[in-house]
């Protein structure tokens, strides 16, 4: 990898990371600091397409940080679940997942808990020891 791609490779990291803090604190200044990260990659794209207008980094880091901060608003969670399905490290990916209020699908049915009332049922007493 060359010197241009590791730093492209840095700054991409550094942003999963500020999603991450952001996600952890929900402070605004931790929101500035995604959107600013979000900002410099979309520089990096101008420089090679010489288009002034790119913005998907900043437009997908605002709904990104508005999807944390309401989780709610789209019930099925389909922003986070798509964003998280593209992190390459396992180790941020589980971070971030631990975090985010996000259902996966994938998740395998739970189990109907057992009834415990029955739990003594065929053993002997104390008493009868």
């Amino acid at each position: 990898m060359d010197q241009e791609g590791r730093w492209q490779a840095w700054v991409l990291r550094s942003w999963h990371l500020a999603i991450l803090r952001f996600a952890v604190t929900r402070e605004h200044a931790d929101r500035l600091g995604v959107l600013a990260i979000a900002h410099e990659i979309d520089r990096l794209h101008e420089a090679h397409d010489e288009r002034a207008d790119f913005e998907f980094f900043r437009r997908i880091s605002t709904d990104l940080c508005e999807a944390i901060l309401y989780p709610n608003k789209d019930a099925n969670g389909t922003l986070l679940r798509q964003y998280l399905a593209r992190v390459s490290d396992t180790r941020l990916e589980n971070a971030l997942r631990a975090v985010i209020s996000v259902e996966d699908q994938q998740a395998p049915a739970k189990r109907p808990s057992k009834s415990y009332r029955d739990i003594w049922r065929g053993l002997s007493s104390r008493h009868n020891t």
